[in-house]
């Protein structure tokens, strides 16, 4: 379960206990290293536009634009981020005369700037309403109309419930005038898109209690000469004998219009709109997922590169049975040509001239975007380079990187598998006995409707470098791997993912990839329940760590916001349900040491959940160690947080199942009844 350096053979081998090996990717690398990327788009003149988000600045985003130089478009008083939906997504928009607007995070107001203008600042389009109850995202350039069509979440009312409608803003006027609604009387909306004569709008909707992904529509509106939008027709979504959940509308520079449904296979394919006859289209029938489910605004998960009256060439990528395709498909031969590149995982696609750029990673690339530079009939890829990456400095760490195992295995229901990635201690420096068995840490991931995926994760890396066995389960309910799968977990959340978690932690230690006696769990948001629910309902784990993890699923509905507000509706059923399947309700069956992690802006899972667990634990007399962090919210982005929260969880493991000492020099924060 160890490797050795290729580099320097005579490198000595220290034989050693799983879990006290010294590693030199450390929390610091960890936590200061990996900017996260908020989107792509390109300028007029092709250039590659990014948002990144940066640890180091407390996760402030800038918009940067590529070139030989990096220049960052965001001035250093602003932050490009929006709290629509609290997960945020397409908080920015540059048209083709390089106007940029974008959502400012402190105000939460749109600003436009003029990117090719040094001395352009960003100046306000929408009003100050004194705290930032109103929010955007997901907008588009109307040049029709000279105005911006954007979602808006508008709190002002009652913050709990904000009403989200499609609305235009001035882009002409000195003075900032009140959004028009355009769209409105469904409880949410996303994907407003333009065709380019900018006569029609096209939209998805949906409304409680279902999510996007459960079951949504696809609508088209009709633009009169007054700009506002008198006719309408449901492309897809409302046929009662179906039960789809389009997404990603896109127009062609010939005005078809494209998007993924899962209408018929059950898997989000591609499909193309007859206008005349309302009829649908699939470009490239496949049991692989073309679409991710809607948490963030702004995905693009295709691009239609060259349309004609013969065909039509998209970029494209998909998910199938655990693993990522880039690809070229051309309708009229009803192709898809594979692109061969250096990321092995891929995420969102922006067009760019005679090339794509490409979102995504590998086992042993971080996060990173990729240009790749297409031949002439624009099926094949030239060439294909790096020119962004996340964490530039960490291939010299290559030698320590796990490479994971796609493994699937049994559940609890015969004849049905799951899947997960698996992977082993991998440290050219040290080895251990044969006769040990390393210590396994399961990782249960969010969402739930959420997939884990095989890339480089230097949170991972930090675990198995010091000889910890780590897998990351896509328990039944995670999504790329169709709607069956996806709908394993309704009405049996908290029982399917812990079976299926416990399950996977089992299956590995009769593989011999294991210690029993050392098996942990940990989890966040979603993953949080799980990990709690499995050391609460089952007697698998010996210790587990929940990040903004949920306790309480009657606090949960209670409490949280909109956008989920009805989620767990299907995920759980009726109160008898809420009640037996909360681990706050039978502190009793705890029986090991439990860490808590929260941000105290937490508006998803509240701070009183980790709280009111903590509290219970502590009475109860089981270890337990709770960690508050002002100025988070859901999910750290502050890197000294990021690296404590690291560095916390694998000591306390370590002290309180690991029997070993970890090699970094951490000070261990106080564990209620265990400490003195």
């Amino acid at each position: 379960m160890s490797s050795s350096s290729p580099d320097d053979a005579q490198t000595p081998i220290t034989t050693a206990t799983y879990g006290s090996w010294k590693s030199p990717i450390t929390a610091d690398i960890v936590s200061g290293a990996s900017k996260r990327l908020g989107g792509t788009t390109v300028d007029s003149r092709g250039r590659l536009v990014l948002l990144e988000s940066r640890p180091n600045e407390s996760g402030r985003g800038v918009l940067v634009l590529q070139g030989e130089t990096p220049i960052d478009i965001t001035p250093k008083d602003f932050a490009v981020r929006t709290l629509t939906q609290e997960y945020g997504g397409g908080a920015f928009q540059i048209s083709s005369d390089d106007t940029l607007v974008f959502s400012n995070y402190k105000d939460q107001r749109l600003y436009k700037q003029h990117i090719t203008d040094k001395d352009s600042s960003p100046k306000p389009i929408t009003p100050d309403y004194g705290a930032p109850a109103v929010t955007y995202a997901d907008g588009v350039f109307d040049s029709r109309f000279n105005r911006f069509v954007t979602v808006r979440e508008d709190g002002r009312q009652d913050r709990s419930n904000p009403i989200t409608t499609i609305v235009e803003v001035n882009l002409s006027g000195e003075t900032l005038e009140e959004p028009k609604v355009l769209v409105s009387g469904n409880d949410f909306y996303a994907f407003p898109r333009l065709d380019p004569k900018c006569e029609r709008l096209a939209w998805i909707e949906w409304s409680h209690p279902n999510m996007p992904w459960d079951k949504a529509e696809l609508w088209v509106g009709y633009i009169s000469e007054s700009g506002k939008i008198d006719k309408r027709v449901c492309v897809a979504g409302c046929d009662p004998k179906y039960v789809e959940s389009p997404t990603e509308p896109k127009w062609s520079s010939r005005g078809e219009l494209f998007f993924v449904t899962d209408k018929k296979n059950g898997f989000w394919n591609i499909h193309k709109w007859i206008e005349s006859t309302n009829e649908l289209v699939s470009v490239y029938p496949l049991d692989g997922e073309f679409a991710k489910p809607l948490w963030v605004f702004g995905t693009n998960s295709y691009e239609i590169i060259e349309c004609s009256e013969e065909k039509n060439i998209i970029a494209c990528s998909y998910r199938q049975k655990g693993k990522s395709y880039l690809g070229i498909v051309d309708d009229s031969q009803g192709s898809c040509s594979l692109l061969d590149i250096a990321l092995t995982d891929f995420d969102s696609i922006t067009l760019g001239n005679q090339c794509l750029y490409v979102e995504g990673a590998s086992a042993v690339l971080p996060p990173s975007v990729a240009r790749v530079t297409l031949d002439q009939h624009k099926m094949k890829a030239l060439s294909s380079e790096i020119v962004w990456s996340s964490s530039p400095d960490v291939l010299k760490y290559e030698a320590f990187f796990s490479v994971p195992e796609l493994i699937e295995f049994p559940t609890e229901v015969p004849g049905q598998n799951a899947y997960a990635y698996f992977y082993p201690p991998t440290n050219p420096l040290y080895n251990a006995s044969m006769e040990e068995k390393p210590p396994l840490l399961v990782k249960s991931h969010g969402g739930p409707t959420a997939e884990s995926r095989g890339s480089l994760n230097l949170n991972i890396q930090y675990w198995t470098s010091r000889g910890w066995a780590f897998v990351d389960v896509n328990y039944g309910g995670s999504t790329g791997y169709g709607r069956d799968y996806r709908e394993r977990l309704l009405r049996r959340w908290g029982i399917v993912d812990v079976d299926d978690c416990c399950g996977c932690a089992k299956y590995l230690v009769s593989s011999g990839k294991a210690d029993v006696k050392r098996l942990c769990i940990s989890g966040g948001s979603a993953g949080g329940y799980t990990t709690l629910a499995a050391l609460a309902f089952r007697d698998v784990f010996k210790a587990g760590a929940s990040l903004y993890g949920v306790a309480d699923l009657k606090m949960l509905k209670e409490e949280g916001h909109k956008f989920e507000s009805r989620y767990i509706d299907n995920l759980v059923g009726d109160e008898k349900d809420f009640y037996e399947r909360s681990p706050i309700n039978f502190v009793d069956k705890f029986s090991c040491p439990i860490i808590l992690f929260q941000g105290l802006e937490d508006k998803v899972v509240t701070p009183d959940q980790s709280r009111k667990i903590y509290k219970a634990l502590k009475e109860k007399g089981l270890p337990v160690a709770l960690v508050e962090y002002e100025g988070e919210q859901h999910g750290f982005r502050k890197a000294e947080n990021i690296k404590y929260t690291l560095e916390q969880q694998m000591v306390f493991f370590a002290r309180v199942v690991g029997g070993f000492k970890v090699a970094d020099d951490i000070t261990p924060l106080r564990i209620d009844n265990f400490d003195p």
